[in-house]
């Protein structure tokens, strides 16, 4: 009898364990690091992350570190010392935060690396981004199809420059990386020309994605390698992101170009800058990456984790931080145009037409 008691008691733990509610938000709360404020896109990932967490019920520890490594450091060791339950870091430099996670690892603290993959840290528990290789392929494609390169021979080639961002910054690799694997087989046949000879990484980052470093770098190629509307011919820059492209625009803006002549130049994340040039005809297209949809599925993970379930993920075995395969959430990026961005920005509510005026 004692037995079948004791058999009784336990099947009525267990049912009670697995009808037991899911925990709530509470006043659990999550840090959120951001990069800088400098950048229109970070500002919305940020405000968007915030906006749906405190929804949720979190509450929300939002930083910025103005693109400053150390403060970056110290935002985060404040975020932990002070209680945060979860982390959602969107780093600076990729390689520079081994050390502070170490401590959100010894408190069993979650991190999420947020767009861009924290490396050589075996505390990253997750990583949310758009699919960052077919970036770079969307606007290496969009080049190949506009110059119409297929058709094209060593004897009528397409004059090209090219730009990526931050070395530090992993999603480098994917973003350039997936534009060469399209690019390169056109630059090693001679149907492109870059006339300055670099094709490297390391030749075309550009330091902190900074508008005013890729300007600087775009009027010496001019000056260089005599690029002008009526002289040596350039048809196309690719730019990895905006806040280059829109350095890019304005060299070539000086130098005389007008939406008549204007050079082929990408882009992405159609910061408002950018938009505006789609739509004057003075850039090319921008990639969307709608930063709703990536902050909305952070939140969804954040929310997993706070309350003990699986994090949704889509991904396992792409992102190798150094430590190990990343379990990643991929979202998908579409790229925007002259002709579709009203359907994309201002129908979607991203933003209104008076933004884009």
């Amino acid at each position: 009898m004692k037995k079948i008691i004791s058999l009784v008691l336990a099947a009525l733990m267990v049912t009670s364990a697995f009808a037991a509610p899911k925990k709530k938000a509470g006043n659990v709360k999550v840090g959120v690091s951001m990069p800088t404020k400098d950048l229109q896109r970070w500002n919305q990932d940020g405000s968007n992350m915030k906006k749906s967490l405190e929804k949720q019920g979190y509450v929300v520890d939002l930083q910025y570190a103005n693109n400053d490594i150390a403060t970056q450091v110290s935002q985060v060791e404040n975020m932990i010392s002070t209680g945060c339950k979860v982390l959602v870091i969107a780093s600076i430099d990729g390689s520079a935060l081994k050390s502070v996670l170490a401590q959100a690892k010894t408190k069993k603290i979650p991190v999420i690396a947020y767009d861009r993959l924290i490396m050589n840290s075996d505390a990253v528990s997750y990583y949310a981004t758009f699919d960052n290789y077919k970036v770079g392929v969307f606007q290496g494609q969009f080049l190949v199809d506009k110059l119409g390169l297929d058709k094209r021979t060593k004897a009528n080639p397409a004059y090209m420059e090219l730009f990526t961002g931050d070395s530090g910054d992993n999603n480098v690799n994917f973003f350039f990386g997936g534009a060469m694997d399209i690019l390169t087989p056109y630059i090693n046949k001679g149907v492109i020309v870059i006339k300055s000879g670099q094709k490297t990484k390391a030749q075309c980052a550009t330091l902190n994605w900074s508008t005013e470093e890729a300007q600087k770098r775009m009027e010496n190629l001019i000056s260089s390698q005599g690029y002008g509307p009526t002289k040596q011919k350039l048809d196309a820059v690719y730019s990895s992101n905006d806040s280059c492209a829109n350095g890019i625009t304005n060299a070539l803006v000086a130098a005389g170009y007008t939406a008549d002549n204007f050079p082929l130049v990408t882009g992405q994340d159609c910061d408002i800058t950018s938009t505006k040039n789609m739509i004057k005809g003075i850039q090319a297209m921008s990639v969307f990456k709608d930063t709703r949809t990536l902050a909305s599925k952070v939140v969804e993970m954040v929310d997993a984790l706070c309350k003990g379930t699986q994090p949704p993920i889509n991904d396992n075995k792409t992102y190798n931080n150094g430590t190990g395969i990343i379990p990643s959430f991929l979202c998908e990026p579409v790229f925007a145009t002259k002709e579709n961005y009203k359907t994309l920005l201002i129908d979607s509510g991203y933003y209104t037409a008076k933004q884009l005026q």
